[in-house]
């Protein structure tokens, strides 16, 4: 249990949020100690993100009460909460697209004398605060030019900017890359010299035993545990999420590696200012083999999976699926029809269309399969969608319920079942468990595992070196768009893979 001399700044007391039909959190206590990172965990639905939602403003609780610094508080709204000191960086990045980086940063905070903005001042601020973050982003471009790692660093400058007291942080590292988290590490420690309590979330276990002081575990809304993180391990940290050792999440089942189903070869995909994403690429994929995509970001996974389905048509290969030659001209949809299919990295900006149903969504991508005579029915292929809910263990109430009502696991699936429904030869997955809990995580793994044993061939990309370890059949290492490495199970390390990944760098 925490020290009874530490500063206690926010207290949740009782804390219970009641939706129609679902108890999200019962009962809740939860202490945030000031100068430390107070790292907090669950399983997808565990009522992670519905309590910090409370106690940034966004949610007002059933019952229970919240007390800062030996006051009770109620906030109506998150401008509120921000008032007295409290940030939240949400896992959904919550920035305007179509607006620039130092316009994100300041927007309702902006450096306005006599009413007029000194756009000069907030671009001097912005560029403190990303040299601060060791990044070299322009203030003026537009954010969703931004790649996602990118966006969660002009997040984190956002909170910076604020003169906050509690910072919660909801999986601040899902799309960073290891020297990118170092810098988040160092800015969170040297907050923490200034007294500033940080909420940490991540399924990243690894981190939370590298930054955290102390932890809070929830399941089902309701408390689990609490400790210092000094006092316990991994393990631990498992057990009371789910009850579950370690070994069992990462499962793996042998498969036979049949004929070759897809064929690339000299994949070159240039840069407008010199250069390439991906230079001369050439591999293969066989049926019933899961081959993983590893590398630092900017190495150019994801863009060659996007030259795959056809998203960047100035890119040139020679590319076969089962032995017939794909087009360069063709479209994605060709691409799709052809026998390939792409669950990308960022499922809330490209996998799913928030505003629609589980069914649409699944649907998406095959709707006009469906067409009769340029007519598609209002429940078209509502049979398929509910096979997918049920082999995939899609936890939803109802196929017409709105996608963005599912945990990020079930989000994921969703995408993964609408890829399944166009019937692929080969499945194109970039970082499929972004962003998801150890138990969805490992259903997903289990998913892959089935496809795999079925005949499918998936080639997906992963910064988790655990994951690419234990589920490749073979990897493929890149760095600047280059293919630097080819390994068959179990004649590789660790290091051997890093190293691959690090060919044709400067040195640091």
């Amino acid at each position: 249990m925490p020290d009874a001399t530490d500063d206690v700044i926010l207290r949740a007391r009782g804390v219970t949020k009641v939706y129609p039909g679902t108890i999200a959190l019962s009962g809740v206590d939860f202490e945030v100690h000031a100068g430390k990172v107070n790292i907090l965990v669950g399983e997808n639905g565990a009522g992670k993100s519905t309590l910090m939602k409370v106690i940034a403003g966004a949610e007002r609780p059933t019952e229970g009460s919240l007390v800062m610094e030996g006051e009770e508080v109620r906030f109506h709204n998150p401008i509120e909460a921000q008032s007295r000191g409290i940030g939240i960086i949400y896992q959904e990045i919550d920035l305007c697209p179509n607006m620039s980086v130092a316009d994100n940063i300041f927007l309702t905070r902006e450096i306005a004398p006599r009413q007029v903005i000194n756009f000069k001042k907030q671009k001097e601020v912005v560029r403190s605060l990303l040299e601060r973050l060791e990044q070299k982003i322009d203030p003026d471009t537009p954010v969703g030019e931004l790649g996602v790692s990118a966006q969660q660093i002009v997040a984190v400058a956002k909170a910076l900017l604020q003169n906050v007291k509690v910072l919660i942080m909801d999986e601040p590292t899902s799309a960073l890359t290891a020297t990118e988290v170092a810098i988040l590490f160092r800015v969170i420690r040297d907050l923490k010299s200034r007294g500033v309590a940080i909420v940490y979330i991540s399924h990243r276990l690894e981190e939370l035993m590298q930054i955290g002081d102390y932890i809070t575990v929830l399941r089902d809304g309701k408390v689990q545990a609490t400790s210092r993180i000094a006092d316990i391990d991994i393990a631990w940290i498992i057990d009371k999420m789910v009850g579950r050792t370690l070994s069992s999440f990462i499962p793996r089942e042998e498969h036979a590696v049949k004929r070759e189903v897809l064929t690339v070869r000299r994949l070159d995909y240039p840069r407008p200012e010199g250069g390439h994403y991906v230079e001369q690429a050439t591999f293969s994929v066989h049926a019933g083999e899961v081959v993983g995509l590893y590398g630092l970001m900017g190495a150019g996974r994801s863009e060659l999976l996007e030259c795959l389905i056809g998203l960047h048509p100035e890119s040139s290969a020679e590319i076969e699926v089962e032995g017939e030659s794909i087009p360069l001209s063709g479209s994605t949809d060709e691409r799709i029809a052809r026998g390939l299919v792409l669950v990308p990295e960022d499922r809330q900006a490209a996998g799913i269309v928030q505003s629609l149903s589980v069914s649409h969504n699944i649907t998406l991508a095959s709707v006009r399969s469906y067409a009769h005579l340029g007519v598609i029915p209002a429940k078209a292929g509502l049979g398929d969608v509910v096979a997918m809910i049920r082999d995939l263990s899609i936890r939803v109430s109802t196929p017409e319920q709105q996608v963005t009502a599912l945990s990020g696991g079930n989000q994921q699936k969703v995408v993964i079942a609408k890829a399944l429904l166009t019937k692929p030869k080969v499945l194109l997955m970039d970082e499929p468990t972004r962003g998801i809990d150890v138990n969805a995580k490992s259903e997903i793994f289990g998913i892959m595992n089935d496809l795999a044993r079925d005949g499918m061939g998936i080639l997906f990309a992963s910064s988790e070196l655990k994951e690419i370890m234990a589920l490749s059949d073979r990897v493929l290492v890149m760095a600047r768009g280059r293919m630097t490495g080819e390994f068959k199970r179990g004649a590789y390390t660790e290091a051997d893979l890093v190293a691959a990944s690090a060919k044709g760098r400067a040195p640091a």
